[in-house]
């Protein structure tokens, strides 16, 4: 760790708040509960000791009644006759496709339990994001609709196909327009379906619209290159980008396949081998890709055209007017034009606004640049986002004008996600006859005719091409599991074309995709996907007229400059609010806040102090005529006089889970110049109450000690050593425990702290693969969140080292200036300590140490004592307060028979009462060493890989046999960067963390 640095979670942390103090006076936040425990036994702390001593029995402790309850029963699988594709006790493995990305999904006794990326695809082969591992959840959902209802009530298939048909002919005979309203669709059989339906009625139109807009960068493109579509970005080509407001690493366009690409010049493999990328990143908002920074800039939402404008004169030597006045977003972009002409041809420049005269001008540099072609591929294009906000305004008024007779919504809910709710309600009123294909009675569908429910893709068969030349198929693991059907299904029935949805899809293929591959169907149910893209894109040069793209942005910056800025942004981990029920999702710490279960309105601490408003305080925000009151969150790196909320909250009627999580967002959004923005003039001022937001992020503090590691590539290529010399080098260690050989497999970790980017879809996939609760907001406050992986975010204060802050300005008399903070994010799991000090302190033996490295869990032994929580220096064991999945109290969240349907079979659920914490898979591992035996053969690295691994699609979690030199671990655990966290306690843990490297302008 760099000496002139501190590290701190939170604001409480570093300015030592009495709430932090008394927190983190005992090792743990609450007591166990003891007198509720005894009094469901019906005793008291007052019973005799005789009566106490016979409640116990055999047990030590209150703990003993707390884990009465025993383990879960499962039953064996019923079979009078056994499916002959299925064994009891061995996973089935089925290609398929979310969200366009080619996955293999995971299926035990014809159960759904796991996804996982499908290694052999193109495009993100590598790892999933939150919303695919937590996706299997969805499927399993008691708020979905059982049958299809019309007016709110159920009825047959063949009453709606009925009614539905009279209104499509009724439609049809008066003149008036049949509308399909929906997302992005890039389906292709899913356009095949719509196609079939316009074929009998001719003025079927497709209106796609969606809820985070993408339409400037479209209309930017079509005016530019005459090519209306979202290029593909290959990060992995670019040795210099720029981002202004762009989080591409989280929620921007393709964000899993962002860092794939964009990690692979920044991880170990890539320092080795002596090359890095920089990043210098201008926003409002800490975003994760802020966070993962070598230089970053908070500005305000009004000045990114500006700085847009700076960056452009600088690369092309024009003046252009209407540049920035910010004196520190001016020298670093001078720095940074410096270093993307240098790289031309391997340099990028990307934007998050929607606006298309800043995209324009986006596409002027780029061009400038020569990032078009290698970098920026406009040629094998991003389907994923392909709305038209001026098309949804064009239904709208067709719409109000009653020229639509009839209406189907796919997969969208503008009655929620629109920022003009009574502009759609007119609309819809004005609809002869509405329909929706939503799988529930969401805030859109409830106001329609009729609901036929969709089914989920794991019940489906269809495709997707989510990038111009990819196509992969969806095919169904389990049959549906209510009275439901697909929604291309509907639009054949009611084209009249009799015909199963499987045949429709199947014929589709062979005769539009197949053709000329020499690949047969039974091909691609094995393989997933078909490629049929070019290698590389093909250059272009952009036509912009920089000086009135200049001036229009000017303008625009009029209507937000002047005030308080608000900046909505959408969450990297609900994102546009459609995965709000799912429970693993909401329990999944934001990357940089570390907040679940709400959204909230993020200021900068110096504004929060002019406020008046503290950590628990809430603020109403204006703006656009909504108002609404949050709690507040003092977030460093927060530009000061602005306010960033998240987008995807505020549900109504969306399922137990998400109803009323949080506060709608999106009508703070406008209509500027025909799309949608996200920015605003906003009056922000302190409410009245004070709310406790569910926050991880101090839960466990690191009491000053070294656990962070960092240092420049500058100083790393000078010394590769540098700032990550092992402590055991130079201090003297004494063994309290016996040596003894592990001369089989050892199986140890190493995790890259370059590569890692914070995003959590480790956490979900450790949740779903090991069945790990979710608690809820309330326990989550009480700090009993169960996750067995969490990943800890650092701040620390830029110190002047380099030439960015040399000259910066003080905001604080206290020298802290809250705006330029860096950020390290940390996967903190149970280190499988080879000197355990949990191991010594059991009284029962709960948990003890393998041959083979592991620290092992005895749930059944295990009586909750809490002594090895209290000795672990990492803080990563868990108690397990509650029958999560069997409490009435937790009701909301996964506990019904049907939802529990998602356990995995492998993994023992835990009773209340115990400990419990990350067990580094085992049963992965059991599998692997089981398959090679089966095959008469040594496990092979790679044979076996951890939940959390398999969904790093940033391959910052290396496992393996250090036995095994060649292993891939036993390589990366040689690398100079290599340090243990407080080895100097000498527990010798087994998981190595590779110092953290910023490629920072140096003085």
């Amino acid at each position: 760790m760099e000496s002139n640095k501190k590290y701190w979670k939170g604001l409480e942390e570093l300015n030592q708040t009495p709430a932090f103090v008394e927190g983190s006076k005992g090792e743990f936040a609450e007591p166990i509960p003891v007198e509720d425990v005894l009094n469901e036994a019906g005793l008291s702390t007052k019973t005799p000791r005789r009566d106490f001593l016979k409640a116990l029995g055999f047990g030590l402790g209150a703990v003993t009644l707390a884990a009465c309850n025993r383990t879960p029963i499962h039953k064996a699988v019923p079979y009078v006759i056994k499916p002959e594709e299925v064994t009891p006790g061995i996973p089935n493995f089925y290609a398929s496709s979310f969200n366009g990305q080619s996955v293999i999904v995971r299926t035990r006794e014809g159960r759904p339990i796991s996804l996982e990326a499908n290694k052999n695809s193109v495009g993100l082969n590598q790892g999933t994001d939150a919303q695919t591992a937590a996706s299997v959840l969805d499927l399993y959902d008691m708020s979905k609709l059982q049958n299809p209802q019309i007016a709110g009530k159920d009825v047959e298939w063949s009453q709606l196909d009925k009614a539905v048909v009279d209104a499509l002919n009724k439609a049809q005979g008066a003149g008036k327009q049949i509308t399909i309203v929906a997302n992005t669709v890039n389906s292709p059989s899913t356009l095949a379906a719509i196609a079939a339906l316009a074929a009998k009625y001719p003025s079927t139109n497709l209106v796609q619209v969606d809820a985070v807009s993408y339409s400037g960068i479209i209309e930017a493109n079509r005016t530019a290159f005459g090519k209306a579509v979202i290029p593909s970005y290959h990060f992995d080509k670019a040795q210099v980008v720029v981002s202004v407001a762009a989080d591409f690493l989280g929620s921007w366009v393709a964000g899993e396949e962002h860092t794939q690409d964009y990690i692979k010049n920044r991880d170990h493999k890539s320092l080795k081998g002596g090359k890095m990328s920089r990043h210098i990143q201008f926003e409002s908002g800490l975003s994760m890709t802020g966070s993962n920074a070598d230089a970053r800039v908070a500005i305000k939402p009004s000045e990114e055209g500006a700085v847009l404008v700076s960056l452009y004169n600088e690369i092309t030597g024009q003046s252009v007017a209407g540049g920035t006045n910010n004196a520190k977003a001016k020298k670093v972009i001078t720095l940074a034009a410096k270093e993307l002409v240098a790289a031309r041809g391997a340099a990028l420049v990307v934007a998050g606004s929607n606006d298309t005269n800043v995209q324009l001008l986006v596409n002027a540099i780029n061009s400038a640049l020569g990032a078009y072609g290698a970098i920026i591929d406009l040629d094998n294009y991003s389907k994923q986002y392909q709305g038209s906000d001026a098309a949804f305004q064009q239904f709208l008024t067709a719409a109000k004008a009653g020229q639509v007779g009839v209406a189907f919504f796919l997969n969208s809910n503008p009655v929620y996600d629109y920022f003009k709710v009574d502009d759609v309600k007119a609309a819809i009123a004005k609809i002869d006859y509405s329909v929706s294909f939503a799988d529930r009675a969401d805030e859109t569908a409830s106001e329609l005719k009729a609901i036929a429910p969709n089914c989920t893709f794991l019940e489906a068969w269809g495709d997707s091409s989510a990038k111009e030349g990819l196509f992969t198929i969806v095919q169904p693991t389990i049959n549906p599991v209510f009275n439901t059907r697909q929604a291309e299904q509907s639009l054949l029935v009611w084209a009249g074309v009799n015909k199963p949805i499987h045949d429709f899809v199947k014929e589709y293929w062979e005769a539009n995709i197949l053709a000329g591959t020499g690949k047969t169907w039974k091909d691609v149910l094995q393989q997933g996907f078909v490629f049929k893209g070019t290698t590389t894109g093909s250059s272009y040069s952009a036509a912009v007229d920089a000086n009135a793209v200049a001036a229009a942005i000017a303008n625009d910056s009029k209507r937000i400059a002047g005030g308080v800025e608000l900046k909505l942004y959408e969450s990297t981990t609900l994102r546009d609010g459609r995965y709000a029920n799912n429970a693993y999702l909401q329990e999944l710490p934001d990357p940089v806040s570390k907040v679940t279960w709400d959204n909230y309105a993020a200021i900068n601490p110096q504004d929060a102090e002019e406020l008046g408003v503290k950590e628990t305080g809430k603020v109403t925000v204006e703006a656009n005529g909504y108002k609404v009151d949050l709690p507040v969150v003092l977030q460093p790196g927060q530009a000061k006089g602005t306010v960033s909320i998240a987008v995807g909250y505020g549900r109504t009627k969306v399922g137990k889970a998400g109803n009323n999580v949080g506060v709608n967002a999106y009508p703070f959004a406008s209509l500027v110049n025909g799309t949608v923005q996200f920015t605003a003039k906003a009056t922000v001022s302190k409410a009245s109450g004070i709310y406790e937001l569910a926050q991880t992020q101090t839960h466990h503090t690191i009491e000053g000690r070294n656990i962070i590691r960092e240092t420049s590539f500058a100083k790393y290529l000078k010394d590769p050593n540098s700032e990550s010399g092992r402590f055991a080098d130079t201090h003297q260690t004494y063994d309290l425990w016996n040596k003894f050989e592990q001369p089989g497999h050892r199986w140890v970790m190493a995790i890259d702290l370059n590569a890692c980017t914070g995003c959590g879809s480790c956490i979900v996939a450790c949740n779903v693969e090991n069945n790990i609760p979710v608690v809820g907001r309330d326990e989550v406050r009480r700090r009993r969140e169960m996750h067995w992986l969490r990943i800890d975010r650092y701040y620390t204060i830029n110190s002047g080292e380099s030439k960015l802050t040399k000259e910066k300005e003080i905001a604080k008399a206290d020298g802290l200036d809250y705006e330029d903070v860096t950020v390290v994010h940390q996967p903190m799991l149970c280190q499988h300590c080879e000197h355990a000090p949990c191991e010594t302190v059991c009284p029962v033996l709960a948990t003890v140490h393998s041959s083979e490295g592991l620290n092992h869990m005895a749930y059944n032994r295990c009586f909750g004592t809490r002594y090895c929580a209290n000795n672990c220096p990492y803080k990563v064991r868990r108690f397990n307060w509650f029958n999560y999945w069997n409490d009435s109290r937790f009701d909301n969240y996964l506990n019904n028979e049907f939802t529990q349907l998602v356990l995995n079979p492998d993994v023992t659920t835990r009773s209340r009462g115990v400990m419990e914490k990350c067990s580094m898979c085992i049963q992965r591992i059991q599998a692997g060493k089981l398959q090679a035996k089966i095959e008469n053969r040594k496990v092979k690295d790679g044979d076996i890989q951890m939940a959390c691994q398999a969904a790093c699609s940033a391959n910052a979690i290396i496992f393996g046999d250090a036995n095994d030199p060649e292993s891939e671990v036993s390589k990366a655990l040689r690398n100079e960067r290599v340090y243990y966290v407080l080895e100097e306690i000498n527990v010798q843990p087994n998981i190595g963390y590779m110092t953290k490297v910023r490629n920072t302008f140096e003085a």
